[in-house]
């Protein structure tokens, strides 16, 4: 399919009749919000075929693997989404304090207005459609910005938007001149997936409008192997988070800091995994993926004079293959620990204790370098709560990689460096809604305390009204007296 960019003088229009749309309050029912999503569960099944091929064609996905991270995500995730909606939807009744009674309180989920959604190009598909899910749920305009970096998905992606066929979802295809221009619009929330960089030009740009944003950005995401882990486990479960999607992933295990009695034998188990997944010739293999365009295989290319090649190395830049890579005596003043990777180059590196890996983290940390995922391995679970309270993240896993991205009863974001906000399941809804406080009096009674004149005594009653103990908040401080034994 020809990718088609958007002329800048139809974004405005584009954005303004979203808006148009979403003030009729078409986007407000229940009943709108399930069909827009049934209707692009339906399409995204329907056009699989033509969603793998524009994969395939922009970077070689493999069809199991774009299946399983782009569309059987977003189809998933629409399913979860519809079976929880109508509970999510309802108005949320809160304690009210007894001096404001005869009253009720309520929290009140209410639609924010156009959502724009800036993709990128790693994982077209998902992270387009996955925040849109999200904002129709809460009953938004949405305008979908997919990345041109995957040109083919991007054409498949904007056709998708269209076929929905509905006022209030709409789509623009371009780079930095649509994206600027689209940014210089109005909007009630934007949510962008991508660099620490653009992420700037972006909150710069939502700044003027005063419009909130959700960040999900990046980082040096680390793994820790303790001398207590599985090693083989820990060497399958990081290089299938490393190299799928040829590392080409937010959350892939950037690096590994493993404690020096296995660190050998965890090396020697990272090539024989990569041997099990992609044969002897991984540019042969049906089943790995190519860097999207030359200038981060050349960006990447570079990162490989960093330490020694313990497996892999190896490059083609025709078909911008570069091979799964494990890299070994890596300090920490290389070039390739010098910014994210993102590509299918691993640094191992060596640690006296665990103690040292987690400093290592944290000290990273501290200079504003917040990772988006932390992965822990050991058998004992002391040791990975301890890589748990000392070294903070976005997210992590236990004795695993990426998994915990998939569980939509889990957000997904970022902190510091690689992200503000969250979404997935009812957190995406709740990022996309305003949540209304609505308190409502009854007529019948209408104590005079709070009006003039303000009288001694009804000084007295309404500050003796305002500071008694709420029978809630009492029961809560027990529970908690108790908990603490």
């Amino acid at each position: 399919m020809d990718y088609t960019v958007t002329p800048l003088g139809e974004i405005a229009p584009t954005v303004a009749a979203a808006r148009a749309a979403f003030v009729t309050g078409s986007t407000r029912p229940l009943a709108w919000r399930r069909a827009a999503l049934e209707r692009m569960r339906d399409l995204v099944q329907d056009r699989e075929a033509r969603l793998l091929d524009a994969l395939a064609a922009d970077f070689g996905k493999p069809r199991f693997e774009a299946w399983t991270t782009e569309l059987g995500f977003v189809v998933n995730d629409i399913n979860h989404t519809l079976a929880h909606l109508p509970a999510w939807v309802q108005p949320e009744k809160v304690p009210t304090p007894v001096s404001f009674k005869p009253g009720a309180s309520y929290i009140v989920p209410e639609p924010v207005g156009v959502v724009c959604v800036i993709a990128p190009w790693n994982y077209p598909v998902q992270l387009l459609l996955a925040p849109m899910v999200a904002a129709i749920a809460a009953g938004n305009a949405v305008v979908a910005k997919p990345s041109e970096l995957a040109p083919q998905a991007a054409a498949e992606l904007v056709s998708l938007v269209q076929a929905i066929n509905e006022p209030a979802i709409v789509a623009v295809q371009g780079g930095v001149a649509e994206t600027t221009e689209l940014l210089a619009q109005r909007f009630d929330h934007i949510l962008y997936t991508g660099n620490s960089r653009v992420a700037r030009i972006v909150m710069r740009a939502a700044v003027e409008h005063l419009t909130p944003v959700t960040l999900e950005l990046g980082g040096k995401s680390p793994a820790i192997v303790s001398r207590n882990a599985n090693v083989d486990i820990a060497a399958r479960r990081i290089a299938w988070g490393k190299f799928v999607n040829a590392g080409q992933t937010c959350i892939a295990p950037d690096y590994v800091l493993v404690e020096r009695p296995v660190h050998d034998e965890f090396v020697a188990a990272l090539g024989a995994q990569i041997n099990d997944f992609y044969g002897a010739d991984p540019q042969q293999s049906a089943d790995y993926t190519r860097i999207v365009n030359s200038p981060h295989f050349h960006r990447l290319e570079k990162l490989l004079d960093s330490g020694t090649v313990a497996h892999g190395g190896i490059t083609d830049a025709d078909s911008r293959y570069i091979s799964p890579t494990v890299l070994t005596g890596v300090s920490a003043d290389d070039p390739v620990m010098g910014e994210e990777i993102f590509g299918p180059i691993l640094p191992v590196i060596a640690v006296d204790t665990l103690d040292e890996a987690i400093e290592f983290v944290s000290s990273r940390s501290a200079d504003g370098d917040k990772p988006l995922a932390l992965y822990t391995f050991s058998e004992n679970d002391a040791e990975n709560d301890r890589v748990l309270a000392g070294a903070t993240s976005g997210g992590a896993c236990v004795n695993g990689t990426l998994l915990h991205i998939a569980n939509p009863n889990l957000p997904f974001g970022g902190t510091g460096e690689s992200g503000m906000g969250a979404y997935h399941g009812k957190f995406g809804f709740d990022t996309f809604s305003h949540h209304r406080s609505v308190h409502t009096r009854s007529t019948r009674l209408d104590p005079a305390m709070l009006y003039p004149p303000y009288t001694a005594k009804k000084q007295k009653l309404v500050r003796k009204g305002m500071t008694m103990a709420d029978p809630r908040d009492t029961l809560s401080k027990l529970r908690n007296k108790l908990r603490r034994g």
